[in-house]
């Protein structure tokens, strides 16, 4: 698979606005890449701006801290759908996995696979930088029993982004069949490299165009 299409180029920062997302969606384009990711509001624009092209619409749920009801995830997940998302990043509960409580992470889980009902892919954050190695391969395991077709690293907003031990570990507990997606810190081509040989099949980074070696510029807000 080309580089490019290993990319989810992501804005998610709250001062976003729409001629950000406008250039989001011309970059990824021109670059080529798998998809945006964008927050919720901004799904409908985004996917005008990509009409015609083979570009997805990313978005994400319960973000960034995952602790929203499972009835409101459901609902944004349809809302998402609904304005012309293709792809679902929602984040796990968080705390739910902290307690020791599977059912309740599972639970948590299926209501937005069930959501999104086949017609959007469903990635599940786990937000690996605040769980142990036991609660990461627990929450794989969770997430595929759900029904999920990914698993992520990060939401970018925590203390840690991606790290080839997390994504490694991922990819051994999922086995070949669920997606790993590196996401968080993914700042270089050097970077992209070593999540894919640890075993992620889709990188989030909002530096895609550095990823490829398009361009030196610096960017900051890398999720």
């Amino acid at each position: 698979m080309k580089r490019s299409k290993l990319i989810d180029h992501t804005l998610l920062a709250p001062t976003a606005t729409a001629t950000d997302i406008e250039k989001l969606c011309a970059e990824a384009v021109e670059y080529d890449f798998c998809s945006v990711c964008v927050n919720p509001t901004w799904v409908a624009l985004a996917k005008e701006k990509l009409a015609g092209s083979d570009v997805k619409v990313c978005t994400v749920i319960g973000f960034p801290l995952g602790a929203n009801t499972s009835q409101i995830k459901a609902l944004e997940t349809e809302q998402a759908i609904t304005n012309g998302a293709d792809e679902i990043d929602m984040v796990m509960n968080i705390g739910f996995a902290k307690m020791g409580d599977w059912h309740a992470v599972a639970q948590d889980m299926a209501a937005v696979v069930q959501a999104a009902s086949g017609k959007a892919l469903v990635k599940v954050i786990l937000e690996t930088c605040l769980l142990t190695d036991d609660e990461i391969r627990h929450a794989c395991q969770v997430a595929v029993q759900a029904g999920a077709d990914f698993v992520k690293t990060s939401t970018g907003f925590s203390k840690g982004g991606a790290t080839v031990e997390a994504v490694r570990l991922m990819r051994e507990t999922v086995g070949e069949n669920i997606g790993v997606k590196a996401s968080g810190g993914v700042r270089s081509q050097a970077d992209l490299e070593n999540m894919v040989m640890a075993g992620a099949n889709r990188i989030g980074a909002s530096a895609g165009v550095v990823l490829l070696g398009k361009t030196q510029q610096e960017n900051n807000h890398v999720y």
